[in-house]
């Protein structure tokens, strides 16, 4: 699993070079993170909940039973994880094989490909799976077929099916829902306040959903700390929200925060969406001859990555607000997190932002006044407003 943070590797360039993303998932972090990492990203990994199997669980039994005693006529898989649990679940309770010989004769839907492969693995073939995925386009053909007094089984995975089930029953259907996996709160809070603590402050450029129990459960926590309004200020603002699909991003469009999605709902797909959508939000500059593009936690100049400690980028999103006006000490120090009202603090942390930066004619002293960005004389023009 991921630590905490995982930083790029040194010299690492990507589209991502520069920038920290949040991933909130419990499962599928670790791929998530390697995808991000190797576009050149920071990581910030702070599962918010946990997903709890329900071998033991009551529940999954009844179904189980259920189903076994009395066959439906169709059953939907939405996830691989989820129906390789469920059938694991019926072998531990002796139920296994009545089990397969019962979804052996009922028409078995599949949400995905994945899902396919835990069916095919349990030696069983699915009837059907729809090309984009969707649990839609599942819903679309189940109705089309007519279900007005069939039985129908659906595997819940922890997240909300909207209008999926009630539109099943409006239409004359008997639902039987299969719960297999449960989403609880993690059982470590730490990182998910620590992951807050860095939207408040800016720490984060982007967060990532792929469930939407994990980007409730964030609010929650959020809710629960008296953080929710800077929280959603962050996101409608300086942190960009991204989902892997919009079933996920329900729980967000509830409280007003709208987010970027793939075309297809897949890891992949969400990773290129940052891809294309963070580099665009990052400032750029000719500044002393050099182009500056500020990211999240580094700066490119001229197209190489010089990551800046946190007090450093807070002087430069500073200075980069106003590019080529003298920004005054006192105001740089109000800029800089927890520095106090020594002065001096803005000498030292200027210090080591030059040095970071390796061109240390990009930010001009003037003397008795303050700091400046020495935009070239050619784009004062341009930023003259600013």
């Amino acid at each position: 699993m991921y630590d905490e943070q995982h930083k790029p590797g040194h010299g690492q360039q990507g589209p991502l070079a520069g920038f920290t993303v949040g991933v909130t998932a419990a499962r599928r972090a670790d791929e998530l993170g390697a995808l991000l990492q190797r576009r050149g990203a920071a990581v910030l990994h702070a599962p918010a909940l946990r997903i709890v199997p329900l071998s033991d669980d009551g529940e999954l039994l009844a179904a189980t039973k259920e189903i076994v005693d009395q066959a439906p006529d169709v059953v939907v898989a939405t996830t691989a994880i989820g129906f390789r649990g469920w059938i694991e679940a019926a072998d531990g309770w002796g139920l296994g094989e009545d089990l397969l010989d019962r979804l052996r004769g009922v028409e078995l839907l599949a949400r995905g490909p994945k899902v396919k492969g835990s069916i095919r693995a349990a030696g069983l073939t699915e009837h059907w799976s729809p090309s984009s995925e969707s649990m839609a386009e599942v819903l679309d053909r189940l109705l089309e077929e007519g279900v007005d007094g069939r039985r129908i089984a659906v595997q819940l995975h922890g997240e909300p099916l909207p209008g999926f089930v009630e539109s099943l029953r409006a239409a004359g259907a008997e639902v039987v829902g299969v719960p297999v996996y449960r989403w609880m709160p993690p059982e470590d809070i730490t990182p998910v306040d620590r992951l807050l603590d860095a939207m408040v402050s800016r720490g984060l450029d982007a967060l990532t959903f792929t469930s939407a129990p994990a980007a409730a459960s964030l609010l929650s926590r959020a809710e629960e700390r008296g953080l929710l309004p800077e929280v959603l200020a962050a996101l409608n603002h300086d942190v960009l929200p991204a989902c892997v699909g919009p079933v996920t991003a329900l729980p967000l469009q509830a409280v007003g925060v709208d987010t970027v999605q793939p075309e297809r709902f897949r890891l992949g797909p969400l990773v290129q969406v940052l891809c294309q959508e963070l580099p665009g939000r990052a400032r750029s500059f000719p500044v002393a001859g050099h182009r500056v593009e500020i990211r999240g936690h580094a700066v490119l100049v001229d197209g190489a990555l010089r990551p800046v400690p946190p007090a450093g980028m807070s002087l430069l999103r500073a200075l980069s607000r106003r590019p080529g006006w003298v920004v005054a000490r006192a105001e740089l120090l109000r800029a800089l997190p927890g520095a106090g009202r020594d002065e001096h603090a803005v000498e030292t942390a200027m210090a080591r932002l030059r040095s970071a930066l390796g061109t240390p004619k990009l930010i001009q002293t003037v003397v008795k006044r303050g700091y400046r960005l020495a935009l070239d004389p050619a784009a004062d023009s341009k930023y003259a407003d600013v």
